[in-house]
């Protein structure tokens, strides 16, 4: 059996190390972190949500992402959940709301009732909504978590604190660093992502929902245990350290406004993380000296992963399948 080493254990290469042992490979994975899922994959939402990314992106993200969600639940079943997308503005945001309704497809204009049918919590809040019944959502710490675990239930070796096995020789290399690649790899670049969660028991909501606003637009999505991800905050800066005031102040606001019961939530948690991004930021199966790489996911990890794993695992079949014969 071919053996293949995949590094880093981020959302690209446990997606990357599950596709290549389903076509039946060996798999090795080098991580420099402790355990699986700590770099950027850690502080995502978890939205797998093209229709709705299609606003500020390609076509080819909405066609390379609608398949996401149904990769999740083979991969990791019982995670996924399928409750769609509620996209709200305030009043004087309505303009805001016709402009991404006229830049993606997949959804339905409700109005305040179809809101609070919806979500009970946000009644007589928002006049007009978005809802983007085909999208899904996960928890990535939970996800990654039990991808990793079935990874290992199906012979997958895990390597932590970047220890390199020193006795294998592996048909090739797979290269899933994430910001660890940007000095390697013409072209990318780091993006600073920011978050925040939130706990109260006042407010319950059974999907990501996204606050419009010419400014601070925001998602909440919601947690087990009555916690909430609030993000994002896109930031062309390497630099990895704590939240900015202004963002966190940007956060609470919008969530408050969104409902007023978040001023009084606890913030149990603050993160920040850096997501490869090329110029289109657009993700790529690329060459390098060792092999392969995935590259740029931008915002995008937990939705074109899977895609991007696809890909490389096919290419790499197709090479071994060459050199065997």
């Amino acid at each position: 059996m071919a053996a293949f080493v995949v590094k880093g254990a981020g959302v690209a290469g446990l997606a990357a190390a599950h596709e290549l042992v389903k076509r039946g490979f060996s798999v090795e994975v080098i991580e420099k972190a402790g355990a699986a899922g700590l770099g950027a994959s850690h502080f995502a939402g978890g939205m797998l949500a093209p229709y709705c990314e299609r606003e500020a992106a390609e076509e080819i993200v909405l066609t390379l992402g609608l398949g996401a969600a149904g990769w999740w639940e083979e991969a990791v079943p019982g995670e996924v959940r399928r409750r769609g997308t509620l996209v709200v503005a305030q009043p004087r945001d309505l303009p805001d709301l016709a402009r991404f309704a006229a830049r993606t497809t997949g959804h339905v204009l409700i109005d305040r009732k179809g809101v609070a049918d919806l979500e009970p919590a946000l009644a007589g809040r928002f006049e007009k909504a978005l809802f983007f019944e085909q999208e899904a959502h996960l928890d990535p710490r939970r996800a990654l978590a039990g991808l990793a675990d079935r990874l290992r239930e199906r012979g997958v070796v895990f390597h932590f604190g970047g220890h390199e096995p020193q006795d294998r020789r592996f048909a090739g290399v797979l290269d899933c660093t994430g910001p660890a690649a940007i000095p390697r790899l013409s072209g990318l670049r780091g993006v600073r992502g920011e978050m925040l969660y939130l706990e109260t028991a006042d407010v319950t909501l059974s999907r990501p929902v996204r606050m419009l606003h010419p400014r601070h637009p925001i998602y909440i999505v919601p947690r087990d245990d009555h916690r909430f991800m609030v993000g994002a905050t896109m930031i062309e800066a390497e630099d990895d350290g704590p939240i900015a005031a202004r963002s966190l102040m940007e956060f609470l606001n919008a969530a408050y406004t969104l409902h007023p019961a978040f001023g009084e939530a606890r913030v149990i948690e603050t993160g920040t993380g850096i997501r490869p991004a090329f110029a289109n930021n657009i993700p790529q199966v690329i060459e390098t000296e060792e092999g392969l790489a995935i590259a740029g996911m931008h915002r995008h990890g937990f939705l074109l992963a899977p895609a991007m794993a696809v890909r490389a695992a096919d290419i790499l079949l197709v090479r071994h399948s060459r050199l065997k014969g």
